[in-house]
């Protein structure tokens, strides 16, 4: 589904635009959570590079809508994006059911909690980033697009490397637990484009 989705929205040049504010607006959720996660946890190099990253993310998708709809999707609407509520509640419903686990499975609490719960969630969305850039960029390069993401896969890349480490380093069984919450994650993935296809389908 994903890929003759992807198909259908760059073939429009408005859904396209609502798509890549979409993406934008995931990004910038993400640069938001790691600002969060900072107020009560000690941040190191790599969680710095992470925000900065996931912003620029936001910032150049962003850009990137001039290049098939110029003027279009200023701001981070429901009607300038696609996916509706689905899109802007997907990364919160996941923060409260890792967060809901992890305090019921393991018991945690305070920063512990929100240590867990941030390496959990981001390496969830970092495996969800590596199957949907790839497929999106595939199709970019196939319609000679203007538009390239490139770049970001190789980031995201690497912070899924990075998650991995963290997770590997501070949370014992941790594949057990992900399996938790990427199990979720799937479930809201596909809630996601059951929305986004009744939105396409209907331009």
């Amino acid at each position: 589904m994903l890929k003759s989705l992807l198909e259908r929205i760059t073939s429009d040049s408005m859904l396209h635009a609502k798509w890549l504010n979409t993406l934008s607006y995931m990004e910038n959720c993400g640069a938001r959570k790691i600002s969060r996660y900072e107020h009560s946890n000690p941040i190191d190099i790599i969680v710095l590079k992470h925000a900065a990253e996931e912003h620029r993310h936001a910032f150049y998708l962003k850009k990137m809508i001039d290049r098939v709809q110029q003027g279009a999707c200023t701001y981070y609407t429901v009607e300038e994006m696609l996916g509706g509520y689905s899109s802007t509640q997907y990364l919160p419903k996941l923060d409260i059911f890792a967060a809901r686990y992890l305090k019921s499975a393991l018991g945690l609490e305070g920063n512990d909690l929100k240590q867990a719960a941030y390496l959990l969630v981001t390496y969830a969305i970092e495996m969800r980033a590596d199957e949907l850039y790839p497929e999106y960029h595939a199709i970019l390069k196939r319609i000679k697009s203007k538009v390239s993401v490139y770049n970001i896969i190789k980031e995201e890349e690497g912070h899924l490397r990075e998650m991995i480490a963290g997770l590997e380093a501070g949370l014992p069984n941790w594949e057990e637990h992900a399996h938790k919450i990427l199990a979720y994650e799937s479930e809201l993935f596909n809630e996601w484009l059951k929305e986004l296809e009744s939105e396409v389908m209907l331009n």
